[in-house]
């Protein structure tokens, strides 16, 4: 009954998703809280979930939810509507889906539009066949999830906490631990750079970058060299400064290895190349191609679940001032002051860094009653009683709300292009996650 309710919607579901990709909901100061297209696409869901039997309500434009189901306890499903921004190198236009070999193609098909319409759906399959609810089910739908969760923390403030629930936001069989963040600006007014730009968000790889230079500052053929050695496109350019544009390769800050991040590369290869300049020397000596801390002595706070991952991911240059953001995921047995301590040799006389807010870590015992209804709901459906839950570096909607976890969308192995170009999401793996969705819906109800 389950797959023929997921046959039979699967053309519905692809509308409602193509919808909600065709709007261009990166923030942007045009409206508050988070932009026009924010607001917009929080009034195409909540039509959307009205249309499909929820009670419905908008929170300040924060964000919104759908609601089914009776009683006092609430099973929160925290997904989000905001992407971050599309990027270059598409091969279709980003905010119009389009199906392809079993695949659909569009910037948030997967994080987070996509697991937000299965989710959608895993209740409406449980409204439609009269499912008995012990609690009340509620979909909140955020605007603000790439840009720091306001959203949810607004939702608290006016809502409260959930006493159970998950975010479609991570991978299954579940996230039982999410690394604690660190970001800020590594910043100068003493460098010889006299431009530098790149990079799309501080939670992507920076793939593009570009950055002017005095000509005889640094050696063009020892430049080009290390970039053709490490992969790096390299295009140089000479009038009466020297202009050179790198591009790398995008990927999501949680997991750095993935990609290949011009602005490291740009800063080692003027090292090698004999710049003599304080930026330089000061990216050299803390980051040169280090992803996980080494050079800072973040090995130190390692521990047998999690370790450090460190993304560089926009640089700006402002009248003379450079500046660089710095993204780090630090281990789920560590606190902020713990990571405090260590960034603190980052301050120098001519290079400094300016943190951010920190964030704890997350990490639940795998015998709570929640993690194991959720893990049943993923072995009943797959068969798979072999995979563990993991820890991970991104950052979810569950350390901005209490019992939460991350549970799916991503089952591991393809290749989703998530925070890159030509993201996508496999068509057969939302019949699996709506089935997951709907056995884990009643697992908690149960609980």
């Amino acid at each position: 009954m389950v797959k023929e309710f997921i046959e039979n919607n699967l053309e519905n579901f692809k509308k409602d998703l193509g919808e909600l990709v065709s709007y261009h909901s990166v923030l942007s100061d045009d409206e508050a809280p988070f932009g026009s297209e924010n607001r917009k696409v929080l009034d195409a869901a909540l039509k959307m979930m009205e249309e499909k039997g929820f009670r419905t309500e908008n929170v300040d434009y924060y964000c919104g939810y759908g609601e089914v189901g009776e009683g006092e306890e609430v099973i929160g499903i925290l997904a989000h509507l905001d992407v971050v921004p599309e990027g270059d190198g598409w091969d279709s236009d980003p905010y119009r889906m389009i199906e392809k070999d079993g695949w659909v193609y569009g910037r948030g098909v997967s994080d987070d539009k996509g697991p937000a319409v299965a989710s959608m759906y895993a209740i409406k399959y449980l409204l439609d066949t009269g499912y008995p609810f012990k609690r009340r089910v509620r979909l909140i739908l955020g605007c603000n999830e790439e840009t720091g969760s306001a959203c949810i923390r607004h939702y608290v403030e006016k809502k409260g906490h959930v006493d159970m629930g998950y975010t479609p936001d991570g991978g299954f069989p579940g996230i039982i631990g999410e690394k604690g963040m660190v970001g800020g600006l590594i910043t100068t007014d003493s460098s010889s750079i006299l431009e530098l730009k790149g990079g799309d968000a501080s939670n992507i790889v920076c793939k593009n970058l570009t950055c002017v230079l005095k000509k005889g500052s640094a050696d063009k053929e020892k430049m080009e060299t290390y970039f053709n050695n490490h992969g790096v496109g390299c295009k140089w350019e000479e009038d009466e400064n020297i202009t050179i544009t790198l591009t790398g390769k995008a990927a999501h800050a949680s997991t750095p290895d993935n990609g290949i991040n011009a602005i490291n590369h740009l800063f080692e290869a003027l090292y090698e190349a004999g710049m003599d300049d304080a930026l330089v020397e000061y990216m050299h000596k803390y980051f040169g191609l280090d992803l996980h801390g080494e050079r800072l002595g973040m090995e130190e706070l390692k521990d047998e679940l999690s370790d450090t991952s460190i993304n560089l991911g926009v640089a700006n240059t402002k009248e003379g001032r450079i500046t660089i953001s710095l993204d780090m995921r630090f281990p789920v047995k560590s606190r902020v002051e713990d990571v405090m301590k260590v960034l603190s040799v980052l301050n120098e006389e001519k290079v400094w860094f300016e943190s951010g807010r920190g964030v704890e870590p997350l990490y639940f015992d795998k015998n709570n009653p929640m993690i194991k209804a959720l893990k049943k709901a993923y072995e009943d459906v797959t068969g798979d009683h072999e995979s563990e839950m993991e820890v991970i570096g991104g950052g979810t909607y569950a350390k901005a709300i209490h019992n939460c976890i991350a549970f799916g969308a991503d089952f591991g192995g393809e290749e989703v292009h998530m925070h890159d170009a030509n993201e996508k999401l496999n068509l057969e793996s939302v019949r699996k996650q709506i089935e997951i969705y709907i056995e884990a819906i009643k697992n908690l109800n149960e609980v």
